[in-house]
């Protein structure tokens, strides 16, 4: 295929349907469009759809009419080759979400997906990274350097609002209220929300603002609140790799990764007496199952609550 456009390269390959391809790149395209996913999202969708289409090629299956029992055998497939059941859940789900498309768009009437019953996920509780974790990291940054403020202001941001590294990412110098003091995030699906931030996160913004980001941009133009030493706007791969340099610089556990501070948030939050449904609309969560994992790590603190609070404790 020559298309261009969403992750086409990954069914730009003779082996595959022509067919299949060409609505496997629709549907990315329509994730992408109309669903608003990022593109981190759609490409991983492209990378499923890719495994499954390989698979029907190598199988010599017709990927847009597959049974249940064929599909069945793909996915014992997947089992077999030890892939983990995240991944063989996330893979189901794309294929089913794409027949899905194709059942809308009358391009099949069939879902072989649809009867399949997705592996039961363990679920892992996020660590809690210590408040004294969280201080070394933030004090390793040089606020005379331009880059360490940067650095520092990010982190900041991530530990005062909960963002996800994408939402920092994608952060405008105009997203930052200060009368309010309050920051706007774009979540999943480009879903905006409005958190608080504490008047230290709000002090380092204007800082940053004022003293390192005119030097880092020098000649550039770019309206993204963060920008690279060439002025130009950080991706949240390029912050990552600042986040990592820093905790690396602060002798930190080397897996300690930028959503530990969004988890750490959280429970804060949970643990200071915050309701469940605050702290969802903070985090962006979709559902309220998502936030209620932050529970489980505040036992501690609500056993001191029942102790104290308790009249026969």
């Amino acid at each position: 295929m020559a298309e261009e456009g969403i992750d086409a390269a990954y069914f730009d390959d003779p082996a595959f349907d022509s067919e299949a391809a060409r609505q496997a790149v629709s549907f990315l395209r329509h994730l992408g469009v109309e669903h608003g996913l990022s593109p981190n999202t759609t490409r991983a969708y492209a990378i499923d759809l890719r495994t499954y289409l390989d698979w029907a090629s190598r199988t010599g299956a017709d990927p847009l009419a597959v049974d249940h029992r064929q599909f069945r055998r793909y996915l014992a497939e997947q089992n077999a080759a030890g892939y983990t059941a995240k991944t063989v859940a996330r893979r189901l789900s794309a294929v089913r979400s794409f027949f899905g498309y194709l059942n809308e768009r009358g391009v099949v009437d069939c879902n072989p997906a649809a009867a399949a019953a997705s592996p039961k996920i363990p679920k892992d509780l996020p660590r809690k990274t210590s408040d004294a974790d969280i201080a070394r990291l933030l004090d390793v940054c040089d606020l005379d350097d331009p880059v360490g403020l940067r650095d520092r202001t990010f982190l900041e941001l991530l530990f005062a609002s909960g963002a996800r590294i994408s939402e920092v990412a994608g952060l405008k110098t105009g997203d930052v209220d200060f009368a309010s003091a309050t920051v706007r995030l774009f979540g999943k699906g480009s879903k905006e929300r409005i958190v608080p931030l504490y008047r230290l996160a709000l002090e380092l913004v204007a800082r940053y603002l004022e003293q390192a980001r005119p030097k880092l941009m020098g000649k550039s133009r770019t309206d993204a609140l963060f920008v690279s030493v060439r002025g130009r706007a950080m991706s949240a791969d390029s912050l990552r790799k600042a986040f990592k340099k820093r905790a690396a610089q602060a002798g930190l556990d080397p897996a300690l990764h930028p959503h530990d501070l969004r988890h750490a948030f959280a429970t804060d939050l949970v643990e200071g007496g915050a309701d469940l449904r605050s702290v969802q609309e903070m985090l962006g969560h979709a559902s309220l199952s998502t936030t209620q994992i932050y529970t489980h790590l505040s036992l501690e603190h609500m056993k001191d609550v029942y102790m104290r609070a308790h009249p026969r404790s």
